[in-house]
């Protein structure tokens, strides 16, 4: 029993998990609840939960091939890599997550969800910084000109 504990907390600790898989079942569940066993849905706003998902995906996929290493950070990658949609935003990943989230809470019209994608969205930034400065330590000056030409999350802004 302990080590299907384990395994199952392993799985959980992984962002992606929370984000895509256990996060919209919380959500579900929890306004399934609240409004007696009936969903708000807003479909309208379905294509954003779609876009984070590929973005996550796809710019994992992208930083993979091109960087090497794998698209989480147990594997960081082996080069820096400055194009595509790395080329915008340093966080292109993370900002799929933080999409999704956004994605999901109009589109359930849940403020328990709007909390979880705030709260998400703090704890990425402060993971962000620390990467940085392992980054920065890993990858030297290309690493730290790139910082200083492209925005950690949304081009033009911040």
């Amino acid at each position: 029993m302990d080590r299907q504990r384990e395994n199952l907390l392993k799985v959980l600790r992984k962002t992606p998990v929370r984000t895509f898989l256990l996060y919209p079942l919380l959500t579900i569940g929890w306004e399934l609840w609240l409004h007696g066993s009936r969903l708000r849905l807003e479909p309208l706003f379905l294509p954003l939960m779609l876009w984070g998902y590929l973005q996550y995906r796809l710019c994992g996929y992208y930083r993979t091939k091109l960087g090497g290493g794998g698209p989480g950070l147990d594997a960081p990658p082996e080069r820096l890599v400055t194009s595509g949609p790395y080329a915008y935003t340093r966080n292109p990943m993370y900002l799929g997550h933080i999409i999704f989230l956004a994605g999901l809470a109009l589109s359930l019209k849940s403020l328990f969800t709007a909390l979880i994608g705030l709260a998400t969205s703090i704890w990425f930034h402060r993971r962000v910084l620390a990467d940085e400065k392992s980054l920065a330590e890993r990858l030297g000056a290309p690493y730290l000109e790139y910082t200083a030409s492209v925005r950690r999350w949304l081009p033009g802004l911040f």
